[in-house]
């Protein structure tokens, strides 16, 4: 294993441990946040860290709270893992069971090489299909976040009775929600040309890996650098960069599936929360106004904050995942 990811990963599991225990900490003496809304005084259930053997790859999880609580899934994006829901799984734990999953090549999960594992949203639908299925997850709310999105309605689309309502957190679905970021990716998926990669390779870098995490927030300070240096750690890996290539061009996939996805939100009427990053420059807010025309059962909020909503508004969209689990999807 890589000497500088292992480290990483060894710090940022330190830092996770100590936040996941004060809050645990907090949530036992608190019985109301600073919104005002109540929250039982009950310690969280500690955070498991666990793997399973999906389609011969070694599938990563974390996972806290009752084994036969309302199921949570929480659905990660490019260029994280888990990791970036290690605050809200603990404030979630108490009431629910919550369950992330690392996909292949991300995280702590296994890391074919590309000529050994397909690298499609297609692929990844199935394996996370299939890692539901082996947790015994057979119903869940499903959180959804950049990647997660199309990830997570393929799933959804294909399986509406096994979901229970949408959290939506800067994860796109219409083509108003592909803006100017998005320029040179469908240059690519149009043609793969050696300049058209070279457009999309600094994506892999650390500046860019920092700038998503920090751009459009209000205060960087507040922003861990374990976040970024964590998920570049993850990339410099050899060969990864390859897999986020081959996921770039398969994410060209997905605009043609909107319409099929927009037909579930109006046919199947899912309760949808909404938690958006209105900041966020690769998924702007003008990719969150469209839920609204299809779905009628729709908590919709505008956060000022960035791409990584967490980050900063942490406290509020678990609050509001709170209420909403329990007004539309504790079933």
């Amino acid at each position: 294993m890589n000497r500088t990811f292992l480290t990483a990963m060894l710090i940022t599991a330190a830092g996770a441990a100590l936040v996941a225990g004060t809050m645990g900490q907090a949530r036992a003496l608190e019985t109301k946040t600073e919104a005002g809304v109540s929250v039982p005084a009950a310690p969280t259930f500690s955070v498991r860290y666990r793997t399973v053997k999906i389609d011969g790859q070694q599938i990563f999880y974390r996972e806290a709270g009752p084994k036969d609580a309302p199921v949570i899934l929480l659905l990660h994006g490019f260029p994280t893992s888990s990791h970036m829901f290690r605050n809200l799984i603990p404030a979630l734990s108490d009431k629910y069971r919550v369950i992330a999953p690392d996909y292949p090549g991300y995280g702590n999960s296994s890391m074919p090489s590309p000529t050994e594992f397909e690298y499609s949203f297609d692929n990844l639908a199935k394996l996370v299909d299939k890692f539901t299925e082996a947790v015994g997850a057979t119903k869940f709310a499903l959180y959804v976040q950049d990647y997660g999105a199309p990830i997570g309605f393929r799933i959804a689309s294909a399986h509406p009775e096994r979901i229970t309502g949408l959290i939506i957190q800067n994860g796109n679905a219409y083509e108003e929600g592909l803006r100017d970021f998005w320029v040179p990716f469908k240059a690519y998926w149009k043609e793969q040309s050696a300049q058209n990669k070279a457009a999309l390779t600094p994506y892999f870098e650390l500046a860019a890996t920092k700038w998503q995490w920090t751009h459009g927030v209000k205060d960087a300070a507040t922003i861990s650098p374990d976040t970024w240096t964590l998920d570049q750690a993850g990339m410099d890996r050899s060969g990864n960069k390859d897999i986020q290539l081959a996921l770039f061009m398969s994410y060209g996939t997905n605009p043609p599936l909107y319409p099929k996805w927009q037909e579930y939100f109006r046919t199947h009427q899912p309760p949808t929360l909404i938690v958006w990053g209105k900041n966020d420059f690769i998924f702007p807010a003008e990719g969150a106004e469209p839920y609204k025309r299809d779905l009628k059962n729709i908590d919709f909020n505008l956060l000022d904050t960035g791409h990584f909503a967490l980050e900063e508004q942490g406290g509020v969209i678990a609050e509001k995942i709170r209420t909403f689990m329990q007004d539309n999807a504790s079933k």
